[in-house]
């Protein structure tokens, strides 16, 4: 069984849609998308260095666009399973038909905005933490007044607060974490200091009319699957200033019998924890369409008869 998965935002660089964008139709296609959103996914995806990609307002549009574009490229396909880390839960909604392409860029424009001022507020970011335990890892948060933002499993958790708390953890790590490593995000995301962005989001998510997803949807916030678009769509609201819980999605990749788990673009760091925590299952990210071939190819091995049988 095939999972498709959309990484959220960080995983974003500068130039990393310009390959994509030489694909039949695509430049166009991604044009008629900034027009409609009233923002430059061209020129962001290509031209724009660190800083300007790092701004939460460009970042979250240009992921899920880059998401759209690369899953698109696959061609016909229907996986078993679909899910998204923070922002790409709004891509993931638009795989399962929840939303429509542009409905979703829609709203995650809306949302990048949303949490953008809302991170004007404080001076707040996000550090990995790497290895350790989890229970001693969350513990020591918590007593320097940080959030576990995200709960990656494979070993990986994502702390959230202001600069300074972070700076603190960067002094004072937790026993047996090997490395803290800051991350590429302009806010504390996924904690109460989004809380600012929620109200703005519901208001924008009661404008739309989503469906109930044609695809198994896995929701970040607890690992559930979730079969009501209605229901999506309030979850993709509370998880602005609430914990991704990644690690529970991997679980229930596992209990669903997942084989095969394909990251799209800017694909690498959901394939990192897959591999970690989920031993036997083959992943692949798509990195460039360099990747397309080999992702078609596991593709159509994971939907063989001899598959199934496999992981049945």
């Amino acid at each position: 069984m095939l999972v498709l998965v959309a990484p959220g935002q960080g995983a974003q660089t500068p130039g990393f849609l310009t390959p994509w964008l030489e694909l039949p139709g695509a430049a166009d296609r991604v044009a008629a998308w900034s027009d409609a959103i009233g923002l430059d996914l061209v020129h962001y995806g290509t031209l724009a260095d660190a800083d300007a990609i790092r701004d939460t307002a460009v970042a979250q549009p240009l992921l899920v666009a880059a998401g759209l574009l690369s899953a698109a490229a696959l061609g016909d396909i229907a996986p078993g399973a679909v899910a998204g880390h923070s922002v790409g839960e709004i891509t993931a909604a638009a795989f399962a038909g929840v939303l429509d392409d542009v409905s979703a860029l829609n709203l995650v424009r809306k949302r990048g905005l949303a949490m953008a001022d809302a991170a004007a507020i404080t001076e707040t970011g996000m550090s990995a933490l790497l290895g350790g335990d989890p229970e001693v890892s969350v513990a020591h948060l918590e007593k320097l007044g940080l959030t576990p933002a995200n709960i990656n499993g494979a070993g990986q958790i994502v702390a959230a607060g202001t600069l300074e708390q972070l700076a603190a953890l960067a002094e004072d790590k937790p026993e047996g974490v090997r490395k803290v490593v800051p991350l590429k995000v302009a806010g504390a995301f996924h904690t109460r200091h989004m809380a600012p962005a929620v109200e703005t989001l519901a208001k924008a998510a009661a404008e739309l009319a989503p469906a109930d997803p044609k695809l198994t949807y896995v929701s970040n916030k607890d690992g559930r699957t979730v079969a009501s678009g209605t229901e999506v769509l309030e979850r993709l609201v509370g998880q602005v200033a609430n914990p991704v819980r990644w690690d529970l999605c991997m679980e229930t990749f596992k209990e669903l019998g997942a084989t095969a788990l394909i990251e799209v673009c800017p694909g690498g760091t959901l394939t990192g924890l897959a591999k970690r925590a989920l031993p036997g299952v083959r992943t692949l990210a798509l990195k460039t369409p360099e990747d397309l071939d080999a992702a078609r190819a596991l593709i159509a091995e994971t939907a063989s008869p001899a598959a199934d049988a496999a992981g049945a």
